[in-house]
This record gives C-alpha cells, structure tokens and sequence, in this order.
C-alpha cells in the first residue's frame, strides 16, 4: 500500500454542505473557502466562484446560503424577470452557473442593474460559473468591470490528496466499501478531474452490480479501459 493513498484520508476536512453531503477541503479550494467564511467583510456586494465541472462550486455556495439564508434563483430568470423582482426575493442572492448567460445582453442588463442594487444597499449575492470573469466575453462593459473588479474565489484542478478523497467520498455515498489500494490504483491512471472520478464511480458501481463483484483492482482496470475506449 503507498503512503500516499495511506495519507489520503488524513490530509483533507469536511464541512456541511446541503443535504448529508460533505464539502472537502484541499489545497485547490482552500482560496474559495476563505472567501465564504470571510463573509460579510467582502470588499463588493458580489462573489464570483469560478472552477471547473464537478469541482464543489454548486455545494461551497450552498454552504454560503446555509450560512447567510441566501435565496438561489435560476440563472434563467434573468431574461424573466427584472433586477427589481429578483433583489426582493431575498436580501442575499446565488446564482449558480451564469455561463450560458453571459454574452446575453438581456441577463447581463438585468445582472448588471442587480449588482447596483446590491451595491447601494450594502446587500450581497454570490455567483458560480465555469469560466473566469477575465476569460468571459461580456456584452456589457460596465458589467465586465465589475465582475473583474469583484473577488474571484478559484476552485483549482485537484492534487492527489484532494482526488482522491473525492473518490473515497463517492464510493462511499454509494455505500461501496474500497480498500486504499484501489484508490492508490486509480489516482495515476485517471483524468486530473472532479467529473472523471465521477464518472469512475458510476461505471464502477454499475460493473460491480453486474458482475455481483466487490470494487477491485482488476474491476477498476476494466472501468478505466472502458472510459478510454469510450473518450
């Protein structure tokens, strides 16, 4: 067995996030945790949370609305309704996965007349999505200065230690029992991904259902020659 899949489960705490679901804390999101329990000393009314797939921004901003008895609104509302309607839902706001809708100068009106809103009264929303505000093309350029100006709490790809409690947490919501050697199996072989241990989970609990098997080194090869030939 190698130390670092012995480390594995010593490295990492947890926090509650919604639900019984837990939220792990590494290296790559230690940033974004800071910035939701440094609240409300934030430096603008608005928190943009911004990583990859999977990566736990839906569940950090979550643990915000548990923290604040903030409102989610759907990032599709912004087209339905006015910024007036959505800042009287609730005095702090989330809005999770804005992508789709930045370069949509109807949402970013409204976006932006929320964020003034908030601003004058001394209010915060937080808003998750999988691109960087410096990366995004906004229609609006005051929009665009805003979010960039704004504090920008980064979820990082993974390390080793982060990965692979991710995939000990879902083997075990799965209630799937997995020896450290088959995570320590796992971690050089795969994608550097919170949605390739996801889909590594789903396929190897689907396998092992099949087969009537325990998860296993073998079993595992098979999962991850299957996603290869499937990639």
């Amino acid at each position: 067995m190698s130390s670092a899949a012995q480390q594995i489960p010593l490295d990492l705490s947890m926090r509650p996030a919604h639900g019984m679901e837990d939220f792990l804390i590494g290296p790559g999101n230690a940033e974004a945790v800071a910035w939701i329990d440094r609240w409300p000393d934030w430096p603008a009314p608005l928190l943009v949370i911004s990583g990859p797939a999977a990566s736990g921004k839906t569940h950090l901003a979550a643990v915000w609305s548990e923290k604040t008895g903030a409102i989610q609104i759907k990032p599709e509302m912004l087209t339905t309704h006015s910024a007036e309607e959505l800042a009287g839902r609730g005095q702090r706001l989330v809005i999770d996965g804005i992508d789709l809708w930045i370069g949509d100068r109807e949402a970013e009106t409204t976006l932006f007349h929320l964020y003034n809103i908030f601003r004058e009264e001394r209010r915060s929303f937080l808003v998750t999505s999988r691109m960087n505000p410096t990366q995004s093309d906004f229609v609006i350029a005051d929009l665009a200065s805003r979010f960039r100006a704004a504090p920008l709490a980064t979820i990082k790809s993974p390390d080793d230690i982060l990965l692979g409690s991710v995939l000990i947490k879902l083997f075990s919501d799965r209630q799937l029992s997995v020896g450290n050697e088959v995570i320590a199996y796992i971690l050089p072989r795969m994608e550097r991904s919170f949605v390739a241990a996801r889909d590594i989970v789903e396929n190897a609990d689907r396998l092992a259902y099949a087969r009537k098997k325990k998860i296993s080194i073998p079993l595992v090869r098979q999962v991850l020659a299957d996603l290869q030939d499937n990639s």
